[in-house]
């Protein structure tokens, strides 16, 4: 599999590329959470939306009728708002930065990835969606995401959000020292 991934990975030439300024990327996403609250009266975040979205995932696999019926689900039924479509852009968002900055690769198990743990696709891709899992179950217990709380709640100084990203940084430092603790 790494000689297929290999030969789509495609770098740009240095000259041909964009670097984004983290100066002008953070006004322009504080920009966008004025205007979400300006228009949509809600803060930027995405765990709701996932949950949301979830309902439509969990329909074949326990039915219409349990779904309706999850106390889960009933607080916040799926509906296509702006947090549904920020959602989905995203990803398409990442996608356009990507082609524009000349960076784009397809790459199903990256370096860091490959030196610590192995080039098995299979592993990468069962860690991450185990990742995922960890990482939605906090977000929902901490009642915000890493954008729902550090973007927005720490646009507005909320105490929940400084503590979550106090907590989210001591936690990264933790986390990184033990899985790079050989390099």
């Amino acid at each position: 599999m790494t000689a297929i991934t290999d030969s789509l990975v495609r770098e740009a030439p240095r000259s041909a590329r964009i670097d984004w300024s983290p100066y002008l990327v953070g006004v322009g996403i504080g920009v966008l959470s004025w205007i979400a609250f300006g228009l949509f009266g809600d803060p930027l975040g995405v765990t709701t939306a996932y949950s949301r979205v979830a309902s439509l995932f969990a329909i074949p696999v326990v039915g219409t009728d349990t779904v309706a019926q999850n106390s889960y689900w009933k607080s916040m039924p799926l509906k296509w708002d702006y947090g549904v479509w920020f959602l989905v852009g995203i990803p398409l968002g990442a996608f356009l930065s990507a082609i524009l900055s000349g960076t784009w690769r397809l790459e199903f198990v990256p370096e860091v990835w490959k030196e610590r743990f192995g080039p098995s696709v299979a592993k990468r891709f069962v860690g991450a969606f185990l990742g995922g899992l960890v990482i939605m179950y906090g977000a929902r217990l901490a009642g915000g995401c890493t954008s729902g709380h550090g973007i927005s709640g720490g646009l507005q100084l909320a105490v929940s959000s400084c503590l979550f990203l106090g907590v989210l940084f001591a936690t990264g430092l933790v986390l990184s020292a033990f899985l790079f603790r050989n390099q």
